[in-house]
């Protein structure tokens, strides 16, 4: 009876540690599966290279990848989105006031030109600001794919098109272009302004509306 006793007890103890090892696996590959779902399939480069899993955040711990810490990152998604939208309006308030200045400027109102300049400078730190809050922001949780052209869609295409008109923009202010040399530096600042302004307020417009 002892012998059918301390068989049974051995045997139990055997399958308990199986089956509990089995759990434990479990546990973990859910764990894994919880983990990988945890970010976006796609992410721009910019959120990749600080948000990804190889992201400078995670290899550095700033903020390493767990359910706590990104419901943390998405609080901070918010508040730099928000940022961004705010820090929109007050860009184009500023483009429109720059371009008052820049058409008085050009009429012969000369005694503007510091003026319009310093107003230009800090139209282009608050551009590259909120520019940045959108290009740095940490990743959604799911990245929604919806078919067709829409708000969205149209925002981030001309996000490209005045991102590249400020810069062009900029650089006018200061020289001539080699790929026009027969148009005045002034009359290149001027396009590329008036190119960055409509474009810039379309994508705001666009992305209210």
């Amino acid at each position: 009876m002892k012998k059918i006793f301390y068989i049974y007890f051995f045997v139990s103890i055997g399958l308990f540690a199986q089956d509990r090892d089995e759990l434990l696996e479990g546990l973990f590959d859910d764990e894994q599966i919880i983990t990988e779902t945890l970010l976006p399939e796609k992410m721009i480069f910019t959120q990749s290279l600080l948000w990804g899993k190889k992201g400078l955040f995670r290899k550095t711990g700033i903020s390493k990848l767990s359910i706590e810490q990104r419901q943390k990152e998405l609080k901070v998604r918010n508040v730099m989105l928000k940022s961004h939208q705010v820090i929109g309006y007050l860009t184009l308030a500023g483009m429109v006031a720059q371009g008052i200045m820049g058409g008085r400027l050009y009429n012969g109102e000369t005694q503007l030109y510091n003026a319009h300049k310093k107003l230009g400078e800090i139209v282009t730190i608050t551009y590259f600001t909120g520019a940045g809050m959108s290009l740095f922001t940490p990743p959604p949780l799911i990245k929604k794919k919806v078919k067709g052209f829409n708000s969205i869609k149209a925002h981030k295409l001309l996000a490209y098109i005045h991102f590249s008109g400020m810069i062009a923009t900029n650089v006018w202010s200061k020289s001539n272009s080699e790929l026009f040399p027969n148009v005045s530096k002034k009359d290149l600042h001027k396009y590329a302004a008036y190119a960055t302004f409509a474009s810039y307020a379309t994508a705001v417009l666009v992305f209210k509306f």
